[in-house]
């Protein structure tokens, strides 16, 4: 197994190719990267920006370059002696009319070839999609659309569809008789019965009505495909046929105005394997599960090892051919069965480095039965940045936001609020699916019998609200220690909470608690056990996307206390965490994980890694933070609009803007209004996420443009605007102290236990915001111009370099240094930062607390790490904190037998040490450190 020494994200767009890719390749090499990490490269809808909606997972997607494209970039990859991560997608494709494997089964229902390829009840208790697929695409009520005419027969050499703006919809080749047989005697007449064009007309009519169904698929496929190609034929060699077709596609598609006249269409549709409704109806009556809740993205059974095969054939024949190295696996609690999928893979995969993207709670571990090397490290992202956060000032931090937007806004409450809303209005279709299946096993049991699926219902809602991770992974009847400790904490929370003259609920919750920790009765069949089992694991797939959708894309954007905490995997209500915490966590994963992936930024993340760093920057000054806020707020009271009687924006809003201008704001802003254009774009996303004032499905426009309006007034050029000048002081302030956070964390994560991760273009200063914004272009010619002239100059005068780097750091150049120096030191010494041991340093001095440092040991190697955090007490605002003026008699303890001389790779200066580092020695040229052990 190739482990990586550190990784690079691309996100390949149809503006950004393989062929573009090729160009970089050097520069990757050159800048310390031993493996590509793809996005999803597979055949994804036509213009697909993330590639995550996949049409075909055995192509490769022809708008980047097709297998030829990627053939020749594979080659350019090997020869700098790369390898390939790539991020694959088996929980979900998309719903779309390019997607042919459910075209087919949309067409063909369950005699399709595909019928169990996609997670779809056919057997659903609701008769309108019994045996049908809902279809939740109209942007109104299904009668609305058919009556104004958008949804339109059409003809053409597929066959018949029915077309909604981009959608083509197939109908099934038995109604083709619905629609060819209407007025047939007229086409009789015209040609006569004897033409021998009506004959074979009369032919197709014969053919249709014998299709065979599934028993005889092939032969039904190529009956169809037969079928098809006369009436083809008939349409292009027959002009008074063609017309007669196409007079009937007239009659059915009716006339605007004329209800009456959309009956025939109407019958057509009702008796098709699809369903069109209005897309709202999708997140209450449902019988496909979605990825979370995006209607046109279709889940998978991939338990199943035929769609296995199927969907990972082409993945599989890379890896086995040696041009993939290592896998990325998507949304892996997305599955029925991750241990399962996982185990199938590693076997088929026996040499690939693999990663899953897992959310991890904090202080929830990741299961160690998993035959990987770890997760995308969302679990590393918010340790590292929760110990640039302040402890010490939560409470300050906790009254003066409170005391800013008027009102105290309870984390854990919100957490509770949201995901009974999401269940109400997104994932009620789901929940409702999930009960009847629990009723249909209750009825079964004299002590259950008389549980209503409404009591059910409720019962099932309380257990999912109180999940306090993502998901279990029960898959068996023995269920594991962690699992039964997390259900049995979900069911006392919810007793503790409920009254007691609640008794049914508090019966139907206890039956479940029965239910989810398989605590079978004594006489059970195996079926009936299969039945609970299967319950289970289905309930699993949902607590996942309920988390998700509730904090992350909900609460995340509205408790804003600091919203540098506010990221995928984090626990808002928490303040950051200690250096101990954080000690704790790098040695398990050095025990458990050491090849997992330690990410800062993601093409998911809801901030930038450098825009967290500066905004971490206020948890140390609350005070100041304070009275800007106050001061702003006076200043800008008069930019705001009054929406039904609020004030727009409002305190909240207008508290989370601020705290974005700050990390976001450009070192130089050279083209003010694409600037605030990509805030007022970001805005508009974070408010409707939020779901307070707007929301996506409740767009309130009169509160979005007010919103917008303000922003304008806050960037407008003129003597009366106080705000800029006054925000643009602080936030140089912000900025300048951001910059040592941002080093320090870059540092820290090329050197803990894992592989580095970096998203495209963080290499220098990352600015960006959550997507799209943070798949902006990024200009790599510029990148490796900077490269190469650091190496030039590093060899010529390293001082004069380091002083440059300093003193203009606006550039980005000093972190792309750092990252360089830090990353040829981990290829010059793979083992010891692939293995070594990981043990936390003791430092001395009143300023400890200032300092982060570990040793890194692997037989005769030893490397120390130092950065410094928390600096807006130690230095001036335009200070650097280097030197003894600093750091004083601050110093770290080595442990016994540690060498006396160290270099310092980012610097070049040798350290003399007898058991003491004294940090005015070592960072006294630049503000992190990373020593290797000299001899």
């Amino acid at each position: 197994m190739k482990i990586p020494t550190a990784t690079y994200r691309l996100q390949f767009t149809p503006t950004f190719t393989f062929e573009n890719a090729e160009a970089i390749i050097p520069y990757l090499e050159k800048l310390g990267i031993s493996d590509l990490y793809a996005s999803p490269i597979f055949q994804a809808q036509s213009g697909s920006t993330h590639g995550y909606d996949v049409v075909d997972p055995n192509q490769i997607n022809p708008e980047l370059g097709g297998i030829a494209g990627l053939e020749k970039l594979l080659e350019v990859v090997q020869n700098n002696q790369l390898g390939w991560i790539q991020d694959i997608v088996p929980n979900h494709m998309a719903f779309s009319s390019q997607n042919s494997m459910l075209v087919d089964v949309l067409e063909n229902g369950q005699n399709s070839q595909y019928k169990d390829y996609f997670d779809i009840d056919w057997n659903h208790p609701y008769e309108g999609i019994r045996d049908r697929v809902l279809a939740p695409f109209l942007g109104k009520f299904y009668g609305d659309c058919l009556e104004s005419g958008e949804l339109k027969l059409q003809y053409d050499k597929s066959g018949f569809t029915i077309n909604y703006w981009e959608w083509k919809f197939p109908i099934h080749i038995e109604s083709y008789s619905n629609i060819l047989d209407y007025k047939s005697d007229e086409l009789r007449r015209k040609l006569g019965r004897n033409h021998p064009d009506f004959v074979k007309f009369l032919g197709v009519l014969y053919a249709i009505k014998y299709i065979p169904t599934n028993s005889e698929q092939q032969e039904r496929y190529a009956q169809i495909t037969f079928i098809k190609s006369m009436l083809w034929e008939l349409w292009n060699d027959n002009g008074e046929i063609r017309e007669f077709i196409e007079a009937n596609i007239e009659y059915f598609n009716g006339e605007v105005g004329k209800p009456e006249s959309f009956n025939l269409l109407d019958d057509l549709l009702n008796n098709q394997f699809f369903r069109l409704s209005f897309w709202k109806v999708g997140n209450e009556e449902l019988n496909y599960r979605r990825f979370f809740t995006v209607n046109d993205l279709i889940c998978l059974r991939v338990e199943d090892e035929d769609v296995f095969n199927k969907s990972h054939k082409l993945v599989l024949d890379l890896l086995d051919e040696g041009k993939f190295t290592g896998l990325r696996i998507d949304h892996i609690d997305g599955l029925y069965d991750p241990e399962q999928y996982l185990n199938r893979l590693r076997d088929r995969a026996e040499n690939a480095y693999i990663v899953v993207e897992k959310i991890l709670e904090p202080h929830e571990d990741l299961r160690v039965n998993w035959r990987i090397e770890g997760t995308t490290g969302y679990d590393f992202l918010n340790y590292v940045n929760g110990i640039f956060c302040q402890q010490e000032n939560q409470g300050k931090f906790d009254t003066l936001y409170t005391r800013f937007i008027g009102l105290p806004l309870n984390c854990q409450r919100l957490v509770d609020e949201n995901k009974r809303l999401i269940i109400n209005k997104h994932l009620s279709g789901d929940i409702d699916n999930l009960a009847r299946l629990l009723k249909q096993i209750a009825d079964q049991y004299r002590y259950s019998s008389d549980f209503t699926i409404y009591g059910l219902k409720e019962a099932l809602v309380e257990v999912m609200m109180a999940f306090p991770v993502y998901r279990t992974y029960i898959n068996s009847y023995d269920v594991s220690t962690t699992d039964q400790q997390c259900i049995e904490q979900v069911i006392a929370k919810i007793q503790d909470k409920i009254p007691s003259f609640l008794n049914e609920l508090l019966n139907e919750i206890t039956f479940i608690e029965k239910f989810l920790l398989l605590r079978f009765d004594e006489n059970l069949s195996e079926d009936d056990k299969d039945r609970w089992l299967h319950f289970v694991m289905r309930q699993q797939q949902f607590t996942g996307p309920l988390m998700a959708k509730s904090v992350e894309d909900t609460v995340l954007y509205i408790y804003n206390r600091l919203v540098s905490l506010n990221e995928v995997g984090s626990a808002a209500g928490e303040f950051g965490f200690s250096l101990d915490e954080f000690h704790d966590f790098n040695q398990r994963q050095n025990s458990d994980w050491p090849h997992g992936m330690n990410g800062t930024s993601t093409h998911d993340t809801k901030r930038g890694e450098d825009v967290r760093s500066r905004i971490n920057i206020l948890s140390e000054i609350p005070e100041e933070w304070e009275t800007y806020l106050q001061t702003w707020g006076k200043m800008n009271a008069g930019y705001k609009d009054s929406v039904r009687g609020v004030d727009v924006p409002t305190r909240n809003d207008e508290y989370f803007l601020y705290q974005t201008l700050l990390g976001t704001y450009p070192f130089e802003l050279k083209d003010k209004s694409e600037f605030v254009q990509r805030i007022k774009d970001y805005l508009i996303k974070a408010i409707r996420e939020a779901k307070v004032n707007t929301a996506w499905l409740r767009p309130d426009t009169a509160y979005e443009d007010g919103f917008l309006k303000f922003v304008d007034s806050l960037f407008k050029s003129t003597k009366q605007n106080k705000f800029l000048p006054s925000f643009q002081t602080f936030q140089k302030k912000i900025q300048h102290y951001g910059i040592f956070n941002s080093l320090s964390q870059t540092l820290l994560k090329v050197t803990v236990p894992g592989v580095p991760d970096f998203y495209q273009g963080t290499e220098r200063w990352d600015l960006s915001l959550v997507d799209p914004d943070n798949r902006r272009p990024v200009d790599f010619k510029q990148r490796l111009k900077m490269l190469n002239e650091l190496q030039s100059q590093w060899k010529k005068d390293k001082s004069s370099l380091l002083q440059q780097l300093l003193e203009h750091p606006e550039d980005g150049k000093i972190k792309l240094f750092t990252i360089h120096q830090i990353l040829r030191t981990r290829q010059d010494y793979p083992d010891l930062f692939q293995w070594g041991d990981y043990q936390k340093l003791a430092v001395n001095g009143s300023l400890r607390q200032h300092i982060i440092t570990f040793v890194r040991t692997w037989n005769e190697s030893s490397a120390i790490a130092i950065a410094p955090r928390f600096l807006t007490s130690l230095i001036k605002e335009d200070e650097y904190p280097l030197g003894e003026q600093v750091w004083h008699e601050t110093r770290i303890s080595l442990p016994a037998g540690s060498p006396a001389i160290w270099k310092d790779v980012i610097t070049g200066q040798e350290i003399e040490a007898e058991n003491t580092i004294w940090i005015r020695d070592v960072l006294n040229l630049f503000p992190v450190a990373l020593l290797i052990k000299q001899t």
